[in-house]
């Protein structure tokens, strides 16, 4: 048994005695001022003080992190160990799935299968399940929640297993909220007590399997994504090992104008960052104009902190925290608590706190940020609202390579008619909307910009206009909080008149659950290829993400996306174009719509109380009478359904075997494809629409499901043939082996016959020949989920070799055994004349792989000719060499859990 060399010190609340691990103390043993230390490293040091002992934390460790540099080039690696974790259920299923698989392979080698269990406690928000199949309708909501549980039942079923089978799990029932919204509002207590005669307080940290955990940052909460892999990990008490970061403090000035809301700031901030480049960087802000922005300002910023490629945005707690505590209803013992403890350790921001020393420093004048939206493709592709008409033209023509539709002079004056119901007459063209949504834990947590987009319909409605039933409308708040202060005062009423229904409580559109356009519709836009436009209040809008029938999607501000529903068309000027027109026959522009700056402030005061937030948490672990009626099964092994079409016990056990005897040698490798920059996880493995003749789909047929009982591809996460048929099958994947032709499609060597890349993958494996992919910069950019590794591992992928990776989703390709490599600079498959013909081979070193090691590549080429060049090992710690040996982290915890 290991002994922490740190004593605990003492601090009391009203004669109650607490004992905390002191980060003043610890400093001044080294002779260092922590004031000059970032926050969030500040952050690091307690949770590693607290958890030393001296095996998997040394005092090493601890010295590391009190003498941190802003620069350094030989950063150290840091065992962190969260205190808790949180689940959404597209991520959470595989998580609970993968432990329910590894009780049962323990039970087949005579061990206990108890002994898998979380150790720490653990969330999961069933939240990405709801679709909008229904909208724009008084009762889209119950239709929705119903159909919800019609799709579900098998996967819930398993849910409610897993919360009785594993302790330290609880579960938020569906139509409570989004993952993150529901953690920043009521999860999170920002400090946490461990039981004892002296209870010991120390700081909240978490860790959670949706890449904008980090949102919790706003909170003064230390967090970010991980897969589910490193979840797991951390579950069940492994420590997940990072390097010491950079921290790159972001110095805010200034003050938002009236026009300008917290949305198009955190645009701005994306597009700005993500062009610095912050991938791995811990950012943190500070500076005179963080009092200017509310805690729901910051939690908005935080929650795009995948979109611009860092890992932690870190907003140090204040009194904005503490209000904002106050406001969500937590309890004045709790609030009492996180004041004093901060105090103590020197964590409480104040006007008069010295602004700590950072690696670097970025400044933003607040004054300088205009209203704005983000696409057509990407968040990061910012782009001011008055130029949102030429930027849509100009997409149209610019070239696909350039992230445009490359239409051709004829294409470009397309149009169709449609007739809704039967008598109502309307013009498609491109840059016609189809489909708006107010949805996404980013804006919906912020009553400011929802707020003001009740307010903006009021108008609207009290003008006359009324939007188009071309346009596919929805709301899809991430809290039932938010659809009480609408309802209460009284703008709800307004948002309906506009089709704007509370159709749901989750992820919704965000996620790509946009459910179906009309008929008429989907099939104008195919017949005449239209590049029609969804708006979303939401944090991505990757390409075949949103709907399959909307090539171009944009991300913009809940008042926006009610004017973009309104106008029917994002290709619009709003300062000299109307929105419509009204009563009157009089053109109504956006200025008449916005509401004043006042007016909004006057509202949010007074209708966000925290009894509001009492109310809607009192029971949200308790659910709905359907969650209630459920039957739920019993013990500690799951019970494998063969015929369930949801549930399956995955093969990764199995699969280590067969990479154990093939061994980590990989000679005679094929290419299964070759890909540019900026392919994201949704390319990879996408979550939403399953199409009727892809792989996946033709499977789901042969089961006799119909594909109006598909669902999608997030729900069917906890079955592995699905998803292995799932692997790169986004319908706008470009894969240069594919002869031009878009979606899952590969060459096969050396036929040279194009066919789906599941199928060429089972003729690769029948052969046994290890598959590589080769990708350019920004590799698997996007959400954190796992199965972006574990399809391309059940397909035979042993090796990527890209130009950079995306964090998550490189730490993921380490947990499920897949060799994660980096071109030299200046280097890629195109630079070396690769076409997909060649073969490879890689020779790995005699005295074992260290993070950073060169690993050579051996090419034959389709003429016989050979080519070598070199890589750079994309293991960045020990954890994942250990991880990659034994064929993934499953097999290697399950190995270390029998000992």
């Amino acid at each position: 048994m290991t002994i922490n060399p740190f004593i605990p010190a003492t601090f009391s609340i009203k004669s109650k005695k607490y004992q905390y691990f002191s980060i003043k103390s610890v400093c001044s043993e080294f002779g260092i001022n922590p004031d000059q230390l970032p926050y969030s490293v500040r952050i690091l040091m307690e949770a590693a003080i607290r958890k030393c002992d001296g095996v998997s934390i040394t005092q090493e460790d601890i010295r590391q992190l009190v003498e941190w540099k802003p620069q350094d080039n030989d950063r150290k690696l840091l065992a962190f160990f969260p205190a808790r974790v949180v689940l959404q259920d597209f991520t959470g299923v595989p998580v609970l799935v993968d432990l329910a698989a590894m009780r049962t392979e323990m039970e087949r080698r005579g061990g206990d299968p108890a002994k898998i269990n979380p150790v720490i406690p653990v969330d999961l928000v069933i939240d990405h399940s709801i679709q909008m199949d229904y909208a724009g309708l008084p009762d889209a909501l119950s239709k929705n929640v119903q159909k919800e549980y019609d799709r579900n039942g098998e996967r819930y079923h398993f849910l409610r297993w897993a919360q009785q089978a594993f302790t330290n799990l609880r579960i938020v029932p569906p139509s409570n909220g989004i993952i993150h919204q529901v953690n920043l509002e009521r999860l999170s207590p920002v400090v946490q007590v461990s039981e004892g005669e002296i209870p010991i307080v120390y700081l909240d940290s978490v860790l959670g399997t949706d890449s904008h955990t980090p949102m919790i940052n706003g909170l003064g909460v230390l967090g970010w994504g991980v897969g589910g892999i490193e979840a797991i990990a951390a579950m069940l008490n492994q420590p997940v090992e990072l390097l010491t970061p950079d921290v790159i403090g972001i110095r805010l000035t200034g003050q938002l104008r009236a026009e300008v809301t917290p949305t198009d700031l955190t645009l701005h901030l994306t597009q700005m960052l993500r062009k610095t480049g912050v991938v791995n960087k811990f950012l943190e802000y500070f500076g005179p104009g963080l009092k200017n922005l509310s805690l729901a300002d910051r939690a908005m910023i935080a929650n795009m902190t995948p979109e611009n490629g860092a890992t932690v945005s870190y907003f140090p707690v204040d009194s904005h925290t503490l209000e904002y505590l106050r406001m969500t209803g937590r309890s004045e013992k709790q609030v009492a608590l996180v004041q004093a403890y901060f105090e103590v350790q020197g964590l409480i921001r104040t006007s008069d706190s010295p602004d700590p020393v950072f690696s670097s420093i970025i400044e933003l004048n607040l004054d300088e940020v205009v209203p704005s939206v983000a696409g057509p493709k990407r968040p990061q592709d910012r782009v001011d609202l008055k130029n949102i008409k030429s930027n849509f033209l100009e997409s149209l023509i610019k070239p696909k390579s350039e992230r445009g539709y490359q239409l051709q002079p004829g294409q470009l004056n397309c149009k169709a008619t449609v007739s809704m119901n039967g008598k109502d007459i309307y013009t498609l063209a491109h840059g016609s909307v189809v489909l708006a949504a107010i949805t996404s834990c980013t804006n919906t947590s912020n009553p400011q910009v929802m707020i003001t987009a009740g307010l903006l319909a009021k108008k609207a409605v009290e003008l006359g206009l009324r939007v188009p039933k071309t346009v596919k409308t929805s709301l899809a708040p991430g809290s039932k909080v938010v659809a009480e202060y609408l309802r209460i005062t009284g703008l709800q009423k307004y948002l309906d008149q506009l089709g704007f229904h509370v159709a749901g409580f989750g992820c919704a559109t965000c996620i790509g659950n946009s459910g179906p356009l009309p008929e008429e519709i989907s099939s104008a836009i195919k017949n005449e290829g239209l590049v029609v436009a969804a708006v979303l209040s939401g944090n991505r809008n990757f390409e075949g993400r949103v709907s399959p029938s909307t090539l171009a999607n944009y991300l913009a501000s809940p008042p926006l996306v009610v004017a973009f529903a309104l106008a029917g068309r994002v290709d619009i000027d709003f300062k000299s174009e109307p929105i419509g027109v009204g009563t009157n026959n009089k053109p109504v522009f956006l200025r008449d719509l916005w509401p004043a700056q006042q007016e909004v402030a006057s509202i949010t005061t007074t209708a966000i109380t925290p009894d509001l937030f009492t109310s809607a948490y009192a029971d949200v672990f308790t659910g709905d009478s359907t969650w209630q009626s459920m039957e739920i099964s019993t013990g500690s092994s799951y019970q494998w359904e063969a015929l369930s079409s949801y549930i399956q016990e995955p093969p990764y056990f199995k699969a280590n075997k067969a990479l154990q005897s093939i061994g980590i040698t990989i000679r005679n490798a094929r290419i299964l494809a070759i890909f540019g920059d900026s392919v994201t996880t949704d390319h990879i493995s996408p979550a939403g629409n399953i199409a009727p003749n892809s792989p996946a789909g033709m499977y789901l047929q042969g089961l006799n499901i119909a594909p109006l009982d598909f669902n999608s591809y997030g729900s069917r996460r906890g079955n592995d043939q699905v998803m292995v048929r799932g692997a790169f099958a986004n319908q706008r994947l470009r894969n240069f082996m594919a002869g031009g032709k878009e979606g899952g499609f590969t060459t096969i060597q050396p036929e040279g016959e194009l066919m789906t890349i599941y199928d060429a993958a089972v003729r690769y494996t029948n052969l046994k020949t290890p598959l590589v992919i080769l990708a350019g910069k920004e590799y698997g950019t996007g959400s954190s989920r796992d199965w972006a590794a574990k399809g391309p591992m059940l397909l035979g992928v042993r090796v990527v070799v890209a130009e950079s990776f995306e964090r998550i989703h490189r730490s993921n390709l380490a947990g499920m055994g897949i060799l994660p490599l980096q071109f030299m600079p200046g280097e890629n498959a195109a630079s070396l004349g690769l076409n997909g013909t060649e073969s490879l081979s890689f020779d790995l070193p005699e005295g074992g792989i260290t993070p950073g090691c060169m690993i050579p590549v051996a090419i034959i080429r389709e003429d016989n000719t050979a080519l070598k060049f070199k890589t750079s090992c994309r293991l960045d710690t020990s954890l994942e060499i250990q991880y990659f040996r034994h064929g993934g982290l499953l097999p290697e915890v399950l190995a270390r859990t029998e000992t």
